[in-house]
């Protein structure tokens, strides 16, 4: 026997059971009312609610423009299945929020339906997360140029620890194996030691205790960031004149040297 596809939700599925919720709680209710899908009254509370099988801008648009005649605006959707409640559903969520709207959601089952109301519409304060603002400015502050394109996907972006990284590469590549410490005195900063040990591209390998040399694939993969190499070996130019005396046999013995 064929399956029976269920046919598509339309917006109108999500009125009655709206409409039902509404009249239980006392309200009066009707629809299509000056281009408002539902219009909601109980004494002098205004309640609009825009109905849309699922979410897009169009829909916010709208609430928008409803929020002019009332400061009760909700919007109705579907209820999403367990597996659609992810990142995506979180973020539609906190966008309603923040833009004062309430939302309703709706599981318009012929023979159960129901309708939850995820939130109301309150006055949104506005809160700033002092650790992620710390994040982007440390990021900003440790990219040492603009080397990505906005808007970029599924392709390695250049981060600030991946400058780091590259500057390291750069440094075995130009003196062989060496120590964090040593790796520190050319300029390679305090995270020197955390990148090698995690080594989350691949691009180092320890060669014997408290020492470490460039792979490969770090030799290779090098190649596909010419402006960052060619900034390296510039710093790493300028830095020789001093390092002579300064690390002199420190480079020189880097394979014997023990110690981070």
């Amino acid at each position: 026997m064929a399956r029976v596809r269920p046919s598509p939700l339309r917006e109108t599925d999500l009125y009655g059971p709206v409409r039902d919720w509404l009249a239980a709680q006392g309200y009066a209710v009707r629809a299509e009312v000056e281009h408002s899908d539902v219009i909601a009254k109980k004494g002098e509370d205004l309640i609009v609610i825009e109905l849309k099988r699922r979410f897009d801008v169009s829909l916010l648009i709208q609430a928008a423009r409803r929020q002019r005649i009332s400061d009760s605006v909700y919007v109705a959707l579907p209820k999403p299945a367990s597996k659609d409640r992810g990142r995506r559903w979180r973020g539609i969520q906190r966008l309603i929020r923040q833009l004062e709207m309430g939302l309703i959601v709706v599981s318009p089952d012929p023979l159960a339906p129901r309708v939850e109301i995820l939130f109301h519409p309150l006055p949104f304060q506005r809160r700033k997360l002092r650790r992620a603002r710390r994040a982007v400015l440390e990021e900003m502050a440790n990219r040492s140029g603009d080397y990505n394109q906005g808007g970029s996907v599924r392709k390695k972006l250049v981060t600030a620890y991946r400058e780091n990284a590259i500057q390291i590469a750069c440094c075995l590549q130009e003196f062989g194996p060496l120590a964090p410490r040593q790796l520190r005195a050319l300029g390679t900063g305090p995270k020197t030691l955390s990148i090698l040990s995690s080594n989350f591209y691949g691009w180092f390998e320890r060669v014997e205790r408290g020492i470490y040399a460039l792979t490969a694939q770090g030799k290779t993969e090098l190649e596909a960031y010419p402006e960052l190499v060619s900034r390296s070996r510039r710093e790493l130019d300028q830095r020789k004149p001093g390092a002579g005396e300064e690390q002199g046999a420190g480079l020189g013995h880097s394979r014997t040297e023990k110690g981070a």
